[in-house]
């Protein structure tokens, strides 16, 4: 439990710092075109641990501080309608004294760099390759939505409406799209012997509790295809074999405990080495049960059960790498990071009206776990994990909150319309009101947070 915690905390300040990092050097190398002078770059706040000062004239400093939850770039004059004193010899290079649509570029470069972030990581995760699983249908609840519209064990999904569904990723964005506007999910689905047919899931006005944080499956009544725990192969004198198991059975418990997929039929048998359990299996369609005695090997150094069973090629339908050559990995990011932008934007605008739950707003120990979790299982996870969270601050940057990018952008673009600063009192005014926004929106994802470990 304790190495679990330190992992996602180890993480999570990972991602935030690199995350971060990357959005303020957008503010900052822009800044410096943009000929503003830069006092100060940190990566965290707080006191610094570590400070660098350049050589330049500028004399900037860069610093690595006490608190990694966020990081920011100081320009001279950098506040609003600041009137602070500027020396003569660097008259012209406050951030307040260049023209608007200057501030503004600046302004927008934070969040800019986060989709290149996020561009960049899913080019390198197509040029690497990624093992994916085709969305298909696994076990469907009786009178259930999905039972209603004719959904069957086996059927991969094609097609979500107009838009292809190549992979869950995108067919759960597309089914949470549709879903959330009109209340129907169109499918087409491919069945095991290759017939297309198209039907439509209904959930009505049930279809903001489906958006709660692990409904969809659950509230739309299947779940995920995974491969069933059907033995394709048994090897000889293996402890399968000397058990008594044969190519054919379908285990569907070990002592006691449900197994659904290989997956759980891998688990379960692992975390018991030399041990005696008894497996409730179906073979010729009669249920029976045996008790075997469970093979044990060392894998890193530790004892693993093992069955030398197999489950053959029952994935090949189902299971495929995603990999794209460098130039078409760009064309395939692009589209991800696209998709991904737009699907967050409509999100948080269905939760500003109550379409979409509020539950999804996640705080900063949802996000460690995630992190955590990713980082656990690879490379590619954690940049897939990273590229999400990148896009959503981006988004959630450029939203017109007075202390966020996308408030100082409204700012800024009054002034250039009306051709003077704003007023300090409406400035203290918006920034009030920023800052309520804000920790108002912090106390719904620590609430969130807590509801999640408590539940």
């Amino acid at each position: 439990m304790m190495s679990g915690a330190l992992t996602n905390l180890l993480a999570f300040i990972v991602a935030i710092s690199v995350l971060v990092a990357v959005h303020e050097y957008g503010h900052y190398i822009v800044g410096r075109w943009c000929g503003m002078k830069i006092l100060r770059f940190s990566v965290g706040f707080g006191k610094p641990i570590w400070k660098y000062v350049g050589r330049g004239r500028d004399k900037t400093e860069y610093c690595i501080s006490a608190i990694p939850l966020g990081g920011y770039v100081k320009f001279l004059g950098e506040r609003y309608g600041s009137g602070e004193p500027v020396d003569s010899e660097d008259e012209g290079r406050a951030f307040n004294q260049r023209p608007v649509s200057r501030r503004i570029l600046v302004l927008l470069a934070g969040p800019f760099f986060n989709f290149l972030f996020a561009f960049l990581a899913y080019w390198v995760l197509f040029i690497n390759g990624v093992p994916t699983l085709k969305p298909g249908v696994g076990d469907v609840t009786p009178d259930s939505y999905a039972a209603a519209a004719g959904l069957r064990y086996g059927d991969r999904i094609i097609r979500v409406d107009d838009r292809d569904a190549t992979d869950w990723e995108t067919a759960l964005v597309s089914m949470l799209d549709e879903m959330v506007s009109d209340g129907t999910v169109t499918l087409m689905l491919e069945e095991q012997d290759g017939f297309l047919r198209t039907t439509t899931i209904n959930v009505g006005e049930d279809r903001s509790r489906l958006t709660e944080p692990g409904m969809l499956f659950d509230g739309l009544g299947f779940q995920p295809w995974r491969p069933p725990a059907l033995l394709a192969t048994v090897e000889e004198g293996g402890a399968g074999d000397l058990g008594g198991l044969e190519v054919g059975d379908r285990i569907t418990a070990i002592d006691g405990e449900e197994v659904v997929s290989f997956g759980d039929l891998q688990q379960l048998v692992s975390a018991r080495p030399g041990a005696t359990a008894t497996f409730e299996l179906v073979r010729d369609e009669v249920l029976m049960a045996i008790d075997l005695e469970i093979g044990s090997r060392d894998v890193d150094g530790q004892q693993s059960g093992f069955l030398n069973v197999g489950i053959g090629n029952a994935v090949a339908d189902y299971w495929y790498l995603r990999q794209f050559g460098p130039v078409q990995s760009i064309a395939q990011s692009i589209e991800r990071t696209w998709t991904s932008t737009l699907f967050t934007m409509r999100m948080l605008g269905r939760m500003a009206t109550g379409q979409v739950s509020i539950k999804n707003i996640s705080g900063p120990i949802n996000i460690a776990q995630f992190a955590g979790s990713s980082a656990a299982a690879g490379i590619n996870p954690f940049l897939n994990f990273l590229a999400l969270v990148s896009i959503s601050l981006g988004v959630l940057n450029l939203l017109p909150i007075p202390v966020l990018d996308g408030g100082q952008i409204v700012y800024h673009s009054i002034e250039g319309i009306k051709g003077s600063p704003l007023s300090e009192r409406a400035e203290t005014i918006g920034n009030n009101i920023g800052i309520a926004a804000v920790l108002l929106l912090m106390s719904f994802a620590f609430y969130n947070d807590i509801a999640r470990i408590v539940s």
